[in-house]
């Protein structure tokens, strides 16, 4: 499914689409691995805090797709991939958290940001976790990522807690921002 973004009447924009990547072409991993080389420089990667360099970024991507617990979606301006997020859902064995997946490693390249493009991704990762009987979607994030937090709270993620050692850049210790989002009609979990 690809969601395209058009106004009537606005000057002409870039289109915007996601979708769930089930392989790559070499641009698309090409683009990809670029995105996520600028927004791990910019501060927003998805635990990298240095970039690991282009081989390990294709090995870890091509890994994704390998992960049955894994599905990885491709956030494209004007056909490029510029972004991506993971919907990952918990293992067989963990019955007591079966209702519940996780949003994580979602970026969008620093400069594509501030178009709607992240709440495309978010909401695209929402939807394929409640089509696929997901009640609770979690998150988290480093206290740094500012425009991250402000997207999640705008978008209905409620805050539940903060770890105080989450993680460590440039030499010091980063809280994290812990989020959950009630996917079901009416906020239930039942």
């Amino acid at each position: 499914m690809t969601d395209t973004v058009a106004e009537a009447g606005a000057p002409p924009r870039s289109s915007m689409s996601v979708e769930r990547a089930t392989g790559f072409s070499d641009d698309d991993l090409a683009a990809l691995c670029e995105a996520a080389d600028a927004a791990i420089i910019d501060g927003g990667g998805f635990g990298w805090v240095n970039p690991p360099g282009r081989m390990a970024l294709e090995r870890y991507f091509k890994g994704v797709l390998l992960v049955p617990e894994r599905t990885l979606f491709l956030a494209r301006q004007d056909g490029i991939v510029v972004g991506s997020a993971q919907l990952v859902r918990p293992p067989r064995n963990n019955e007591a958290q079966a209702f519940s997946a996780n949003l994580k490693h979602s970026f969008i390249v620093p400069y594509a940001r501030g178009q709607g493009l992240a709440t495309m991704l978010t909401e695209r990762v929402e939807e394929a976790a409640r089509a696929l009987g997901y009640q609770v979607l979690n998150l988290d994030v480093r206290e740094t990522q500012e425009a991250a937090i402000a997207l999640y709270e705008s978008l209905g993620y409620i805050r539940w807690g903060i770890h105080p050692a989450y993680a460590r850049v440039g030499g010091r210790t980063v809280r994290g921002i812990c989020y959950y989002k009630l996917l079901q009609p009416g906020g239930r979990v039942g």
